[in-house]
């Protein structure tokens, strides 16, 4: 693990909806607080403060890595996450998912 900034990279998961978040004008304003939440991952990194980003502790990662999670939006019903793994190289992060948090 490095500084930031950071490369990102996903999954075909993350891709997928993050294409699905692109199609569709109604997912714009959803869109743009992924896009500014990834951003302040990507250069500040995940001890930016309003990410709020904390491992999970009953879901391993791919591999058994240690998955984060970092926050999209909050106190909002349905808030949208960001789950994601450090690696592989030293200086990437893989966003393994992006999606509501689960209830």
């Amino acid at each position: 693990m490095s500084a930031p900034p950071f490369q990102l990279l996903y999954t075909p998961e993350a891709t997928s909806i993050l294409g699905d978040l692109r199609a569709k004008k109604q997912y714009a304003p959803k869109l743009k607080k992924v896009r500014k939440a990834l951003a302040f991952l990507e250069q500040q990194g995940p001890s930016y403060i309003g990410l709020r980003t904390h491992p999970m502790q009953s879901i391993p990662g791919p591999g058994g890595a240690t998955l984060y999670q970092s926050y999209v939006e909050n106190n909002t019903p349905g808030a949208w996450r960001i789950w994601w793994i450090y690696g592989p190289a030293d200086d990437a992060i893989t966003i393994v998912s992006l999606g509501p948090h689960p209830d």
